[in-house]
């Protein structure tokens, strides 16, 4: 990955809606949401969410899939752990140990969906 590529995908959450969209799609894996009910649980308009949706897939951010008549979204978790790992690839310069408490609250995120 390259900042070109961290900068857009920070780009596209840089705005209320599409963050609340994409955290919505991280709690709905691995099964995804049709659009129309992102738009319904987020009380956007649906052509405001297709806008919205479209900023985040060109980001690499989610992926739609037609199913019958609806499209349904997925967060692309593997692109947000590749831009996690942009983020902290020179973490604490060699020095684990004081980045510890950071893979903690990482680690934190798995345990806690599983309660």
């Amino acid at each position: 990955m390259d900042e070109k590529n961290a900068i857009e995908r920070f780009s596209a959450l840089a705005q209320e809606t599409r963050i609340a969209a994409f955290r919505l799609l991280v709690r709905h894996e691995p099964n995804g949401l049709p659009a129309g009910e992102i738009a319904r649980l987020l009380n956007v308009p649906h052509n405001t969410m297709s806008a919205h949706l479209a900023v985040l897939t060109r980001a690499g951010l989610t992926v739609p899939q037609r199913q019958s008549r609806s499209i349904i979204y997925r967060a692309h978790l593997a692109h947000i752990q590749e831009t996690v790992g942009f983020l902290v690839r020179d973490c604490c310069a060699g020095r684990p140990e004081v980045c510890q408490p950071l893979l903690d609250s990482l680690a934190g995120c798995a345990s806690a969906s599983h309660q």
